[in-house]
Protein backbone atom coordinates (compact mmCIF):
# COMPACT_ATOMS: atom_id res chain seq x y z
CA UNK A 1 0.00 0.00 0.00
CA UNK A 2 1.10 3.58 -0.58
CA UNK A 3 0.57 6.67 1.54
CA UNK A 4 -1.93 7.80 -1.10
CA UNK A 5 -3.99 4.64 -0.58
CA UNK A 6 -3.91 5.17 3.19
CA UNK A 7 -4.94 8.79 2.64
CA UNK A 8 -7.94 7.81 0.51
CA UNK A 9 -8.95 5.26 3.14
CA UNK A 10 -8.84 8.12 5.64
CA UNK A 11 -11.30 10.12 3.53
CA UNK A 12 -13.65 7.14 3.31
CA UNK A 13 -13.38 6.58 7.07
CA UNK A 14 -14.19 10.21 7.73
CA UNK A 15 -17.27 10.00 5.48
CA UNK A 16 -18.51 7.00 7.47
CA UNK A 17 -17.70 8.83 10.71
CA UNK A 18 -19.80 11.83 9.64
CA UNK A 19 -22.69 9.50 8.80
CA UNK A 20 -22.49 7.92 12.26
CA UNK A 21 -22.34 11.27 14.03
CA UNK A 22 -25.34 12.57 12.10
CA UNK A 23 -27.45 9.44 12.51
CA UNK A 24 -26.78 9.19 16.24
CA UNK A 25 -27.34 12.94 16.94
CA UNK A 26 -23.87 14.26 17.63
CA UNK A 27 -25.28 17.80 17.83
CA UNK A 28 -27.35 17.04 20.92
CA UNK A 29 -24.44 15.16 22.50
CA UNK A 30 -22.08 18.09 21.84
CA UNK A 31 -24.53 20.54 23.38
CA UNK A 32 -25.32 18.49 26.47
CA UNK A 33 -21.99 16.82 27.22
CA UNK A 34 -19.29 19.28 26.16
CA UNK A 35 -21.38 22.45 26.09
CA UNK A 36 -20.60 23.30 22.49
CA UNK A 37 -23.26 25.64 21.03
CA UNK A 38 -23.35 23.84 17.70
CA UNK A 39 -26.15 23.85 15.14
CA UNK A 40 -26.68 21.36 12.34
CA UNK A 41 -25.56 23.97 9.79
CA UNK A 42 -22.22 24.21 11.65
CA UNK A 43 -21.95 20.43 11.48
CA UNK A 44 -22.73 20.33 7.74
CA UNK A 45 -20.32 23.09 6.75
CA UNK A 46 -17.49 21.86 8.97
CA UNK A 47 -17.78 18.29 7.74
CA UNK A 48 -18.04 19.37 4.10
CA UNK A 49 -14.78 21.24 4.63
CA UNK A 50 -13.24 18.16 6.26
CA UNK A 51 -14.10 16.05 3.22
CA UNK A 52 -12.61 18.69 0.88
CA UNK A 53 -9.46 18.77 3.02
CA UNK A 54 -9.43 14.98 2.95
CA UNK A 55 -9.50 14.92 -0.85
CA UNK A 56 -6.72 17.52 -0.96
CA UNK A 57 -4.51 15.57 1.46
CA UNK A 58 -5.06 12.36 -0.47
CA UNK A 59 -4.02 14.08 -3.70
CA UNK A 60 -0.92 15.57 -2.05
CA UNK A 61 0.11 12.54 0.04
CA UNK A 62 2.85 11.43 -2.34
CA UNK A 63 4.58 14.80 -2.52
CA UNK A 64 3.70 16.35 0.87
CA UNK A 65 3.47 13.59 3.47
CA UNK A 66 3.09 16.21 6.22
CA UNK A 67 -0.29 17.17 4.77
CA UNK A 68 -1.57 13.58 4.75
CA UNK A 69 -0.20 12.98 8.23
CA UNK A 70 -1.88 16.17 9.47
CA UNK A 71 -5.17 14.59 8.40
CA UNK A 72 -4.16 11.39 10.22
CA UNK A 73 -3.40 13.48 13.32
CA UNK A 74 -6.79 15.18 13.00
CA UNK A 75 -8.44 11.75 12.99
CA UNK A 76 -6.46 10.56 16.02
CA UNK A 77 -7.13 13.76 17.97
CA UNK A 78 -10.83 13.64 17.07
CA UNK A 79 -11.10 9.99 18.14
CA UNK A 80 -9.34 10.60 21.43
CA UNK A 81 -10.54 14.05 22.53
CA UNK A 82 -14.11 13.97 21.21
CA UNK A 83 -15.00 10.32 21.57
CA UNK A 84 -12.88 8.06 23.79
CA UNK A 85 -12.01 10.52 26.58
CA UNK A 86 -15.57 11.88 26.88
CA UNK A 87 -16.93 8.34 27.17
CA UNK A 88 -14.46 7.71 29.97
CA UNK A 89 -15.20 11.06 31.65
CA UNK A 90 -18.97 10.48 31.60
CA UNK A 91 -18.88 6.94 32.97
CA UNK A 92 -19.65 5.34 29.64
CA UNK A 93 -22.12 7.75 28.05
CA UNK A 94 -21.92 7.03 24.34
CA UNK A 95 -20.38 9.66 22.07
CA UNK A 96 -21.83 9.55 18.53
CA UNK A 97 -18.92 8.80 16.23
CA UNK A 98 -17.10 6.59 18.74
CA UNK A 99 -17.65 3.42 16.74
CA UNK A 100 -15.94 4.67 13.59
CA UNK A 101 -13.37 6.56 15.65
CA UNK A 102 -12.21 3.37 17.33
CA UNK A 103 -12.69 0.94 14.45
CA UNK A 104 -11.47 3.18 11.61
CA UNK A 105 -9.71 6.35 12.80
CA UNK A 106 -7.21 4.64 15.09
CA UNK A 107 -6.16 1.87 12.68
CA UNK A 108 -5.97 4.15 9.64
CA UNK A 109 -4.34 7.08 11.44
CA UNK A 110 -1.75 4.83 13.09
CA UNK A 111 -1.30 2.94 9.81
CA UNK A 112 -0.49 6.18 8.01
CA UNK A 113 2.18 7.08 10.56
CA UNK A 114 3.64 3.56 10.54
CA UNK A 115 3.79 3.56 6.74
CA UNK A 116 5.49 6.96 6.71
CA UNK A 117 8.00 5.82 9.34
CA UNK A 118 8.76 2.56 7.53
CA UNK A 119 9.35 4.41 4.27
CA UNK A 120 11.60 7.18 5.60
CA UNK A 121 8.97 9.93 5.34
CA UNK A 122 8.49 10.52 9.05
CA UNK A 123 11.24 12.98 9.93
CA UNK A 124 11.08 14.91 13.17
CA UNK A 125 9.85 17.96 11.23
CA UNK A 126 7.11 15.97 9.49
CA UNK A 127 6.03 14.41 12.79
CA UNK A 128 5.86 17.74 14.63
CA UNK A 129 4.36 19.55 11.65
CA UNK A 130 1.65 16.93 11.25
CA UNK A 131 0.79 16.97 14.94
CA UNK A 132 0.56 20.77 14.89
CA UNK A 133 -1.41 20.67 11.64
CA UNK A 134 -3.87 18.13 13.04
CA UNK A 135 -4.33 20.15 16.22
CA UNK A 136 -4.95 23.34 14.24
CA UNK A 137 -7.44 21.57 11.97
CA UNK A 138 -9.29 20.24 15.03
CA UNK A 139 -9.28 23.57 16.85
CA UNK A 140 -10.15 25.86 13.93
CA UNK A 141 -13.91 25.20 13.70
CA UNK A 142 -14.21 25.22 17.50
CA UNK A 143 -12.48 28.60 17.71
CA UNK A 144 -14.72 29.98 14.95
CA UNK A 145 -17.79 28.66 16.73
CA UNK A 146 -16.74 30.44 19.93
CA UNK A 147 -15.82 33.66 18.10
CA UNK A 148 -19.16 33.95 16.31
CA UNK A 149 -20.87 34.36 19.67
CA UNK A 150 -18.81 37.42 20.59
CA UNK A 151 -20.34 40.86 19.99
CA UNK A 152 -17.50 41.99 17.71
CA UNK A 153 -18.22 39.20 15.23
CA UNK A 154 -22.02 39.51 15.12
CA UNK A 155 -23.14 40.74 11.71
CA UNK A 156 -26.75 41.58 12.51
CA UNK A 157 -27.38 45.22 13.58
Amino acid sequence: MTLEVWAWLAVAAYALHIMEEFALDWREWARSVIGMPVEWTDFYITNAAVIVLGVVQAQLAGVLPVVALSFAALMLINATVFHVLPIMATNGRFSPGAITAVLLFYPIGIGMYRFAAANGMLTRGVLLGSMLGGAVLMAYPIVLLRLKGLPYFKQAP
